[in-house]
């Protein structure tokens, strides 16, 4: 049982033709064949979207390298800020008055 021959196939085809007559069959095929057209279109895009996330998923990821900073220089001494006057300004300064 569930084998399906000739002659059941005869017999089915029989009554659908009795069922819906002979000139809506061509029209119910073409419809049918559109709408299994469309299937296939749409599960064969389906397949691709999953084709295109694949390899992205695949790739392997890199590790996140840091980057790596110049080590800090110590800070310059810094000579407090004396209004412009330095050492050789006050040198000038003591000979032009003697």
């Amino acid at each position: 049982m569930g084998n399906l021959g000739v002659p059941e196939l005869l017999i089915i085809a029989g009554v659908i033709i009795l069922l819906f007559g002979a000139r809506k069959l061509p029209e119910m095929a073409r419809s049918l064949g559109k709408s299994a057209k469309a299937f296939k279109e749409e599960t064969k895009g389906l397949r691709g979207e999953d084709g295109d996330e694949k390899p992205a998923a695949q790739e392997p990821q890199q590790p996140v390298q840091q980057q790596q900073l110049p080590p800090t220089q110590p800070p310059t001494p810094q000579t407090p800020h004396t209004n412009g006057v330095t050492p050789q300004s006050v040198e000038q300064q003591n000979k032009n008055a003697s």
